[in-house]
């Protein structure tokens, strides 16, 4: 069984979702109410995955791992897209939102650094251009069934709501995203932090 260290809202809940896809056990633990944790992870940073003597800490790692462990249709024959599609998620969508966590970090920042959110949230539309190409002729970027990349997505998209800024999200991604969003996993992920925070 797996244990799985989160914070509410984060990119933990990528990793949540999809142990419960993937049908596996796991207990849900908050990082804030974990003494020590910086013994499991060294940098703070959830998502952190233990199972057994093992741990496994990066999200798109983790994500790997648990698509490599447990077959499913979440990892595709095309191995190597289904790859570049979560590290596009983890190592360009990911740290584009991070941009703007970093500016909101102090008191008044949406007036001292309002050219700076209105530059981010340009770049982050720009990416969400590019999934909206992906998915002209296609439901979700792995073809006609959800990927895990379309997972990680959906939990950075609900973080524009937290700052104030407008990123602009194309209609055939946002059926994607609202896909995921109503799915029962998603659901009884968020269901589930709350219960733990």
């Amino acid at each position: 069984m797996y244990s799985l260290y989160f914070l509410p809202g984060a990119c933990s809940l990528a990793t949540q979702v999809l142990l419960r896809e993937l049908d596996q056990p796991f207990e849900l633990i908050h990082r804030d109410k974990q003494a020590n944790f910086s013994n499991i992870n060294p940098v703070n940073r959830v998502p952190a995955l233990v199972e057994g003597e093992k741990i496994y800490t990066e999200g798109a790692a983790i994500i790997w791992h648990l698509l490599t462990e447990h077959p499913s249709a979440f990892l595709r024959e095309d191995r190597d897209s289904a790859l570049m599609d979560i590290m596009f998620a983890n190592a360009t969508m990911h740290p584009a939102y991070g941009r703007l966590f970093f500016l909101s970090q102090h008191d008044d920042a949406a007036n001292r650094f309002s050219d700076l959110f209105e530059s981010a949230a340009q770049a982050i539309t720009a990416l969400w251009r590019v999934v909206e190409s992906r998915l002209q002729n296609q439901p979700f970027l792995g073809g006609e069934k959800a990927s895990a990349a379309d997972i990680m997505l959906a939990v950075y998209a609900r973080w524009a709501g937290l700052f104030p800024v407008d990123i602009l999200i194309g209609p055939k991604t946002q059926i994607m995203l609202d896909h995921i969003h109503s799915s029962p996993s998603f659901i009884a992920a968020l269901e589930a932090e709350q219960q733990h925070s």
